[in-house]
């Protein structure tokens, strides 16, 4: 018996943001948007996929966004990121890597990191 692999994350956001989570996390972060089964749709938000991960974003009335539990995307050029994200602070507190942490549109916390 042994987990295989992470198949996605769950993020919350308030009703009626899915325009601006597809505008960032497909315009910005790259991911690209994938349709959620019918019985889910009605329930609001939106699923994005990337080569090997998925991000449900879940529509919660009472939202609040996530400020220490995160997602961590490895990315391929954290220098472009740093540059999309001007008041992004990078740390060097995870050895082994450099990173970022930045928030979506609205306020859960992203990391992107690349090892070094």
């Amino acid at each position: 018996m042994r987990i295989e692999a992470l198949h996605h994350v769950q993020l919350a956001a308030p009703r009626g943001s899915e325009p601006l989570l597809r505008e960032f996390y497909t315009g910005v972060l790259g991911l690209r948007e994938v349709p959620k089964p019918p019985a889910l749709a009605a329930r609001g938000g939106v699923w994005f996929r990337g080569d090997d991960l998925e991000v449900h974003l879940g529509i919660e009335d009472d939202f609040r966004p996530a400020r220490k539990a995160h997602p961590a995307f490895l990315v391929d050029d954290l220098d472009s990121y740093i540059a999309k994200f001007p008041d992004a602070t990078e740390d060097d507190l995870f050895p082994g890597y450099r990173r970022i942490h930045v928030e979506d549109p609205v306020g859960n916390r992203i990391e992107l990191l690349r090892p070094v």
